[in-house]
């Protein structure tokens, strides 16, 4: 027990209703000491929450029984206690109602969301970075993070663009050069790209002072137009909704265009679309082609996208935040082909890069598209500084690019690609496996390492499999698979999820609930992968569905 939690303990015991001021100061001086004895107490911390670790990743469920109501009333006390608790009593409480009832992401038989397990590596940093605490806001609070960073989007941007030598010698460190940001994750990514996007199409003109001076509404004035937009497949990625939102052109300023039944987006009705645009003096300020959809993995036909966008004149972004690893693999990044053409690019660290949460990166084909969104203060991130914070969504964050810089030397080009190789290899047995049971239906074939399925109950199998349901067959088999899902997450052993489609050989416009299934997991196996059908196929038996 450290030295703060005995005086806590002490206090608690011997001082009603609590410690003294004085006492209190005291105790809290020791939670921020930095000495070789503290360092001593702490590890003893350490060592309980790498067991609870230990104890969570060696589950053999994904999920414990408890319902979400029960588990919310552990969590219904908003008063925030009057004194210091004891480290290792609050890692009891910890312990008992967070680490046991939280969900089993890295099992192998998890294999319905884009969130996976992590190399080990990254636990261990995980300590580091939060024991420096460094701030990319500012170069005064990360004096080495901040290149290093840079750094590393330099890396993701030559994986994406391919650019000289000498363009990276010239760009990676120059302080005016913006090759990418570094942010939480692909929404912010996604933001920032629009966010640029909007900036720059509406630049200064004799009179307006630019739409970041004079706004929206002045910029269109200025321009000519009657509104603005971006355009994208009905199957664009939801964070484009938040940058119309926040952005000022309104959730229906997405415009998104029909899918054909790959879940690409039809040329021929993007091509009306921009036609239309122009025909009522809409602006159109992006198009944003999809690198592998969040639904089925869709990849849309990213050059033929990028000839389109330019002769728009829009920004073109490629929203690569699952799919950009396929540029790893020889085999597969033909997949991307056009991707290079984009004037931005999103990739999420935390999907198939395999790093914790809170970690995505937006690349710039043009090293000073980012410098319309620039922001200064006189404090922090003075112009002409090589602050990082001046041209970022985001102002005090922490150094997460310490876990890509990390993955893309420990795990490295060629690591990568056996990872993407494997999970597409184990894609393919997963649509092998369905095809082989009369009690499910492949609804879409695998573009990357996404699959949706469905279960069919017997009285439906035949006509199911001539394709032949009527509109009300397929709502009744859709509710069953709502249920089926429902219940598989509560049964704890495996999982799946679920989603609805609109582009299955049953015809656009009839929804249809599919199985989910992601293969990301390196530890996934096909023994785990046939057991989670089986545990679908069990639990419609059991409860007659």
């Amino acid at each position: 027990m450290s030295v703060a939690d005995n005086a806590i303990r002490v206090a608690q015991k011997d001082v009603q209703p609590g410690p003294s001021r004085k006492l209190l100061l005291e105790m809290l001086k020791v939670l921020f000491t930095v000495s070789p004895e503290q360092f001593s107490e702490e590890r003893q911390s350490e060592e309980r929450i790498a067991s609870l670790v230990q104890e969570f990743l060696l589950m053999t469920n994904i999920n414990t029984e408890i319902d979400g109501s029960s588990l919310a009333e552990k969590f219904s006390d908003s008063v925030i206690p009057d004194n210091p608790c004891a480290v290792d009593m609050y890692l009891n409480q910890l312990a008992e109602n967070v680490v046991t009832h939280s969900t089993h992401i890295s099992s192998p038989r998890f294999i319905g969301h884009m969130t996976s397990a992590l190399p080990y590596f990254v636990r261990t940093l995980g300590k580091l970075l939060i024991g420096m605490n460094q701030n990319l806001v500012k170069l005064e609070t990360a004096k080495a993070l901040s290149p290093y960073e840079r750094q590393v989007i330099a890396m993701i941007h030559r994986l994406v663009y391919q650019q000289t030598d000498a363009f990276y010698t010239q760009h990676i460190q120059h302080h005016k050069s913006t090759l990418g940001i570094h942010l939480s994750g692909g929404t912010l990514a996604n933001i920032s790209a629009i966010w640029c996007a909007r900036n720059r199409r509406f630049s200064q003109l004799d009179g307006f002072r630019g739409i970041d001076q004079d706004g929206l509404a002045a910029a269109l004035v200025a321009y000519g137009f009657s509104r603005a937009v971006i355009i994208g497949s009905a199957l664009i990625h939801y964070s484009f909704e938040k940058a119309a939102d926040l952005l000022g052109l309104g959730v229906n300023g997405l415009i998104k265009v029909p899918v054909n039944d790959r879940g690409q987006i039809e040329v021929s009705a993007l091509q009306e679309t921009i036609a239309e645009c122009r025909a009522r003096r809409w602006c159109i300020l992006a198009i944003v082609g999809n690198a592998g959809t969040t639904e089925t993995g869709a990849i849309d036909p990213l050059a033929e996208l990028a000839d389109i966008s330019r002769k728009a004149r829009a920004h073109f972004h490629v929203d690569a935040a699952w799919g950009g690893p396929l540029l790893f693999s020889d085999r597969y990044k033909c997949k991307l082909i056009g991707i290079e053409l984009a004037d931005s690019v999103t990739i999420d660290g935390h999907k198939q890069l395999y790093l914790p949460m809170g970690s995505g990166v937006v690349v710039f084909r043009d090293p000073h598209a980012a410098a319309v969104i620039e922001k200064h203060a006189r404090y922090i991130v003075r112009s002409g500084s090589a602050d990082l914070g001046c041209r970022s969504l985001e102002g005090s964050r922490p150094a997460t690019a310490l876990f890509l810089q990390a993955a893309l030397n420990i795990i490295g080009r060629r690591g990568y690609e056996v990872l993407i190789e494997e999970n597409m290899r184990k894609v393919r047995y997963l649509a092998e496996a369905i095809g082989s049971h009369d009690e499910f239906e492949l609804l879409t074939e695998p573009e990357m390492n996404i699959l949706t399925y469905r279960y069919v109950p017997a009285r439906w199998r035949k006509q199911a499999a001539a394709g032949k349901l009527s509109r009300e067959e397929n709502q009744a088999i859709s509710r069953v698979n709502e249920r089926l899902q429902e219940l598989q997450v509560v049964s704890g052993f495996s999982f799946v999820s679920r989603t609805t489609l609109e582009h299955t050989r049953y015809g656009m416009g009839q929804p249809i609930v599919a199985l989910r299934s992601v293969i990301a997991n390196p530890n996934t196996t096909e023994a785990d992968i046939d057991a989670v059908l089986r545990d679908q196929i069990r639990i419609a038996a059991c409860y007659g569905i």
